[in-house]
């Protein structure tokens, strides 16, 4: 047994198990990969990583197995999919989902062939621990997911107080502990005894305020675009590229990559990116103004290019100088998570209203963007507001409310 320390957690325990899995490519490769994306272009401290997030995630599923009272098979089984759960991440981690699920037809959820080949297969196989059920664990399919793929899994705990370590925003304060005391196991997967209503909502406040101060950041999502668009045009347009070797580079090596494209737009747009010379908000408006749910069908990196050309064209200026970025809406809150009280397991919405007020609040903080090049900025605003048919903001709109 070895002794890690953590500055989120403090003493992190690794068994020989975990050890060995440590040492493997796939789990290594994670210290290059940064958690948050281009987070850091705003917060300077954010350049921690998926490795130290795995290895969060990993001791806390460990405190709730202990909490659920599960074997020592379950246990090992859980912990070891909480390491290994974020190998599948392609560089910048979220930022390159769009393009690794549009082209490799895979999420970062589906890491079948890391587990099933390679070093973390014989490392699996010697522990006699199947690699189909970590995967069933990881993908959300195994009656034991909901520790680490729920509404109140480990994951969110560990990376919402991450996150907010390393930026140094006020808001991800998560009582984990209190929380894990009070889960329960239930038919539906974890549950909570009615003493951890407070850390649940705790939580899922921190996940509120987290999203528009650091997870949907304006300078991040512009960056986000940036580089998605990038990708997109390597893969698209150079002759031989690989999009599967694109997404299993660490972050380092997919921004050499294209900064050094011979593809001229690739290029430009990933050195922009790296000198943080970003494109500018043109429009930047919330569900009130545009048709939202109109918008979400078949959303997606090539239904946002579409329109970005339209808005260019409108606007008379390079298809590739406008970017549109249409988050898919938040989904509700801890629809799935069951209180157990002294009579029966209820849903959590029935004994705490606050959740209702929450979800407003995410439909409410919801932004449809479309970013250019600074000189442009006037002219794709106009031409946006055609394209997308955003309503004008009224004198009610505008007013403050003291």
């Amino acid at each position: 047994m070895k002794i890690i320390k953590d500055p989120v957690h403090g003493y992190v325990e690794a068994d020989a198990l975990t050890l060995r899995l440590l040492d493997s490519m796939p789990v290594q490769r994670l210290r290059h990969v940064t958690q948050l994306g281009f987070a850091n272009l705003v917060y300077p401290g954010a350049n921690h990583t998926r490795f130290e997030h795995s290895l969060g995630t990993m001791h806390l599923a460990g405190l709730m197995c202990g909490n659920l009272g599960l074997d020592d098979g379950e246990t090992r089984l859980v912990t070891t999919a909480a390491l290994l759960h974020d190998i599948g991440h392609g560089p910048f981690s979220h930022v390159t989902e769009p393009v690794m699920e549009e082209f490799t037809g895979r999420s970062h959820h589906q890491i079948d062939r890391l587990v099933r080949e390679g070093t973390i297969a014989g490392v699996l196989e010697a522990e006699g621990i199947d690699p189909a059920e970590v995967c069933a664990v990881v993908s959300g399919e195994h009656r034991l997911a909901s520790i680490i793929h729920g509404s109140l899994d480990v994951d969110r705990m560990d990376y919402l107080m991450r996150d907010a370590h390393y930026t140094g925003v006020p808001y991800g304060t998560v009582d984990a502990h209190r929380l894990i005391r009070c889960t329960v196991l239930a038919e539906s997967g974890i549950g909570l005894s009615e003493g951890g209503i407070n850390a649940a909502e705790s939580l899922l406040i921190a996940r509120t305020l987290m999203r528009p101060a650091v997870y949907f950041h304006h300078v991040s999502r512009i960056a986000t675009s940036m580089f998605v668009h990038a990708l997109r045009e390597e893969v698209q347009n150079v002759p031989g590229v690989d999009a599967c070797e694109l997404v299993r580079m660490d972050d380092a090596a997919c921004m050499e990559r294209l900064k050094h494209s011979p593809h001229a737009i690739t290029r430009d747009l990933a050195c922009r990116v790296y000198a943080r010379d970003l494109y500018k908000r043109a429009l930047y408006v919330g569900e009130d103004r545009v048709n939202a749910a109109a918008l979400q069908q078949n959303l997606g990196a090539a239904r946002e290019r579409d329109l970005a050309r339209a808005i260019a064209g409108t606007a008379g200026v390079p298809e590739d100088e406008v970017l549109v970025d249409i988050p898919r809406l938040p989904g509700p809150l801890s629809m799935e998570v069951r209180v157990r009280n002294s009579h029966a397991m209820v849903d959590i919405e029935e004994v705490s209203p606050l959740i209702n007020t929450l979800n407003d609040t995410r439909r409410q903080q919801w932004r449809l963007g479309v970013y250019t090049t600074e000189e442009h900025r006037h002219a794709v605003e106009q031409a946006a507001m055609e394209v997308l048919r955003v309503k004008r903001a009224t004198k009610q709109d505008k007013l403050v409310v003291a």
